[in-house]
């Protein structure tokens, strides 16, 4: 199948040959039939793209003071790297599709095979969503028709914040396409609408649809809106236009009447005159895309949605409650497409919205049932060799790990892929593409099922790894798995007796006891005559409470997740075995844990002790790792595996290196091992240790073990 993909870097529009997704729980597959370009957003993301590097610099300051940070902490080649692969990751473009149910997950009720309907999918043959953010279409509603309907629900979603009732004049400042859907919302909820605009065309379609138009060029908004409420004011203002000074804002300000509200809905500056606000009491909202649902979690990448009694308008329902407007003929989004292109020609459509020509709702058109969007594995490069005994290598998952860091190391390291699969199945296909990867496929079935592969690498989501290694196992594949190895200790049981059982290699992801910094301090540390100290400063940074790394049931949390490397590092330096683990976590003034601020203090079977302070509240500026080693009179900092500081026995400082953190020589050991068949790079006896240390850890620090606060 194909989807249209956006180049960061030149601007480029690509039809990218990609796998049909897989279709995971409570998710839908979805055969496109019509999808609409969002001429604000997406001209917005081409514009971008086409600009040069200095003007996308300049139009993201925020960005490049990240960049610049990361340079200071991490050197000027990893930051280069990090940015240069950042914008080689091309950008799904659209988010209005309607198309016909292919596929259901498991635990989908309410949708079958065949079924018509609206999602947010992007402009590609088939889309794969959650059952919470599809609608379906009734058979009233044209597919063009019902592709506006997320668009439409962004209005929707304006006025519910803006609360209009029966008679009131609400003012829309913006007639694109979210403006003029507002119009007919509002004419339909029985308001007096003004619609203001630059765009003569868009002026004269709000006045069809009832609304007073004015002019923003020709007259002072201000004084219009007061001479058509009869000086009363406005008593509500939904801003639905693209702005980037403050003028808009001031002016809804001024047209409103005491106490009224103003919702923003699309964007512009908000500098805001107090005293307006404060005279006039007025109420400011700014409105979240579709509605409750949009951004979490739970609803969108799981498909569960909110309790009807408790949230009565969701995402999903505001897509129901437009499709039923249309349906009755009380709103016509149709009335707005200006142009149609076949979906092979989308590119003369961006070439159209680029030019500023005039446009409103433009439509892409799809073929049905293509045979290409059917095909579950595409090939791309010619196939690569044969490795490891039983076949080449396999990964599932292609997200930013695997195409950032992964496949850069497996490349410098000369290791061949074979295959690569992803949920979605395009990240895939572009990282098959920019990696000379023989074939692209859909989620892990077809990676496992491959005969030809001998070696899978699963860098997926943390709740998924325990399942998938032992999936792989039982398929007769060496299994290299990015940490973490599981979520729970049963399943780290489970994992070992499989090894016992199996002549295969496992192997967790734990890069650093690989770093050639971390290699030298461990050969120093043999030597010593008693026992050593480790301080581990971990400046991992804020990650926000909804991520998925930090859900329990998902990710694991950030100790598990992440500190698992710093738990082995310090494994791996000592030498000898964890015998005791205690743990303080910081606290909020409710007393409230707070789940990534956290003393880890280990003690080690020969004396030795380490604490690993793993915190997400230090400054960015500050580098994020430092190792400081104290061993018989002599001090040793490894300063964010770029330099050494010694302090006694050979002081002095190694001047700074190329970061490395110990990637390439990690997957070069797994090949080897894997090549001739063992031992494995990293001890059975350690990386089950490890696991099973760090799965404690993170229970310590929710405060669901009593060992917490011993």
């Amino acid at each position: 199948m194909r989807q249209l993909l956006q180049d960061l870097r030149s601007g480029a529009l690509t039809f990218e040959q990609v796998p049909r997704p897989s279709v995971p729980a409570r998710h839908l597959l979805v055969e496109t039939r019509a999808s609409l370009i969002s001429a604000g957003t997406e001209r917005m993301l081409v514009e971008f793209a086409r600009a040069n590097l200095l003007d996308k610099a300049r139009s993201q300051p925020e960005r490049v003071r990240q960049v610049l940070e990361k340079v200071g902490t991490d050197g000027l080649l990893p930051t280069l790297e990090a940015v240069r692969s950042k914008l080689a990751d091309p950008l799904p473009l659209g988010y209005c599709n309607a198309g016909i149910v292919r596929q259901v997950g498991a635990g989908v009720e309410r949708f079958a095979v065949g079924d018509r309907v609206v999602t947010n999918g992007p402009h590609a043959e088939m889309v794969r969503v959650p059952q919470t953010l599809a609608a379906r279409i009734p058979d009233e509603v044209s597919d063009e028709a019902a592709c506006f309907t997320p668009l439409a629900a962004i209005a929707l979603q304006g006025l519910r914040l803006a609360e209009p009732t029966l008679g009131e004049s609400v003012v829309v400042f913006g007639l694109g396409l979210v403006g003029l859907l507002s119009v007919q919302l509002l004419r339909a909820a029985g308001c007096q609408v003004i619609g203001i605009d630059r765009d003569s065309s868009r002026l004269d379609l709000a006045r069809g649809m009832g609304a007073i138009p004015i002019d923003g060029r020709a007259a002072d908004p201000v004084a219009a809106i007061m001479a058509a409420t009869g000086g009363r004011g406005a008593d509500a203002v939904l801003l639905t236009l693209a702005a980037s000074d403050d003028g808009p804002i001031r002016q809804a300000a001024a047209m409103c009447r005491k106490r009224g509200r103003l919702v923003l809905v699309g964007v512009t500056g908000l500098n805001l005159n107090r005293d307006e606000f404060f005279r006039k009491e007025l109420q400011f909202s700014v409105s979240c895309s579709y509605g409750p649902g949009r951004y979490d979690p739970k609803y969108e990448d799981e498909g569960i949605d909110y309790p009807l009694g408790f949230v009565r308008w969701t995402a999903q329902r505001n897509f129901e409650a437009v499709l039923a407007l249309a349906r009755d003929g009380r709103i016509d989004p149709a009335a707005m497409i200006t142009h149609r292109f076949l979906f092979e020609e989308a590119g003369k459509a961006y070439d159209l919205l680029a030019a500023g020509a005039p446009s409103l709702g433009v439509v892409l058109q799809y073929p049905a049932g293509s045979a290409e969007a059917q095909a579950p594995t595409i090939p791309v490069a010619a196939s690569s060799n044969g490795r490891h005994g039983a076949g080449g290598l396999g990964i599932i998952g292609a997200g930013n790990f695997t195409r950032r860091t992964l496949l850069p190391a497996l490349r410098k390291a000369g290791v061949p892929v074979r295959v690569i699969g992803s949920g979605q199945g395009a990240s895939a296909a572009v990282a098959a593409r920019q990696f000379g990867i023989a074939a692209a496929v859909g989620g892990a079935g077809a990676v496992l099922a491959d005969p030809d592969v001998g070696t899978v690498f699963i860098t997926t989501r943390h709740d998924s790894h325990a399942s998938l290694v032992l999936a792989a196992l039982e398929a007769g594949k060496h299994v290299f798995v990015e940490k973490p190895l599981a979520l729970s200790e049963e399943d780290v049981d489970r994992i070992e007796a499989a090894v016992e059982r199996s002549d295969r290699l496992l192997m967790v992801g734990f890069n650093r006891r690989f770093a050639p910094m971390a290699v030298e301090l461990r050969a120093e540390l043999a030597a010593r005559s008693g026992p050593a100290s480790l301080l581990i400063h971990v400046n991992a940074g804020s990650m926000p409470a909804d991520h998925w790394t930090r859900a329990s049931m998902i990710g694991g949390g950030r100790i598990v997740g992440e500190a698992c490397h710093f738990i082995d590092l310090a494994r791996f330096l000592i030498g000898a075995p964890i015998v005791d683990l205690v743990v303080t976590a910081a606290r909020e003034r409710d007393g409230v844990r707070i789940d990534d601020i956290a003393h880890l203090g280990l003690r080690f079977g020969d004396g030795s002790v380490a604490t690993i302070a793993y915190l997400a509240n230090g400054s960015k500026a500050f580098p994020k790792e430092q190792v400081t080693v104290s061993v018989d009179g002599r001090t040793t900092i490894l300063d964010n595996w770029r330099r050494f500081r010694r302090f006694g026995g050979g002081s002095g400082t190694l001047f700074p290196k190329a970061q490395d953190k110990g990637h390439q020589n990690e997957v070069r050991a797994w090949d080897q091992a894997a090549g001739a068949g063992g031992p494995p790079p990293i001890p059975y006896p350690e990386l089950f240790e490890v696991s099973r240390w760090a799965i404690r850890a993170e229970a310590m620090v929710r405060g669901t073990d009593a060992a917490a606060e011993r």
